[in-house]
């Protein structure tokens, strides 16, 4: 498994669901369908797919939120 054929795998999933899951979901679900350890998840993960999953986690208030490259107004 490489990390452009998991990404275009999560990409797929949640696109075909029609926003009906979430790319952590997805990984999830992906990993558990094909026995693949979440442990060996970050390395299979692409950079815009982290930056999808870290603008998922920040909108559901898993993890703070950065204010990098906003100006304060």
């Amino acid at each position: 498994m490489t990390a452009s054929r998991f990404s275009m795998e999560i990409e797929k999933l949640v696109k075909t669901s029609n926003g009906l899951i979430t790319y952590v979901e997805a990984v999830v679900t992906y990993c558990q369908e094909n026995d693949i350890e979440l442990e060996t998840v970050p390395k299979l993960l692409s950079k815009p797919l982290k930056e999808r999953l870290r603008h998922e986690a920040q909108r559901f208030n898993f993890i703070k939120k950065t204010s990098k490259g906003v100006l304060p107004l």
